[in-house]
């Protein structure tokens, strides 16, 4: 993380140096990809969706300064594979219905092997 604190998300979604940050997400999150392609809008879905399910610590604290709360449960709420666990939270943390998401109302056509 930077040296100087963001101390308001919404002066931080409009600056044009938040591209830096992407490059501090964790590899593994976009192995298949080139992380210097990705746009901070153009690409939200994807980046929302693998730190909601496979990111670290320090790569959901980068997503709420990207986006902010509120920004990542309206993109959470459209993600219909997205992993119960990260509705949850995005819906607690959100203070918003678990059954606004697409996926508590959608199940998958292939059960996992090990539904926990």
């Amino acid at each position: 993380m930077p040296k100087t604190p963001i101390n308001n998300t919404k002066d931080f979604s409009e600056r044009s140096d938040k591209l830096p940050y992407l490059d501090l997400l964790s590899d593994h999150l976009f192995w298949d990809v080139n992380k210097k392609t990705l746009d901070i809008q153009k690409s939200k879905k994807t980046i929302v969706h693998r730190v909601l399910d496979y990111g670290l610590l320090k790569d959901w604290k980068i997503l709420v300064h990207l986006y902010g709360i509120e920004e990542i449960a309206k993109v959470a709420m459209k993600i219909p594979d997205l992993e119960k666990k990260s509705a949850n939270l995005i819906a607690f943390l959100s203070n918003t219905s678990i059954k606004n998401f697409a996926c508590y109302s959608s199940k998958q056509s292939t059960p996992p092997h090990w539904n926990f």
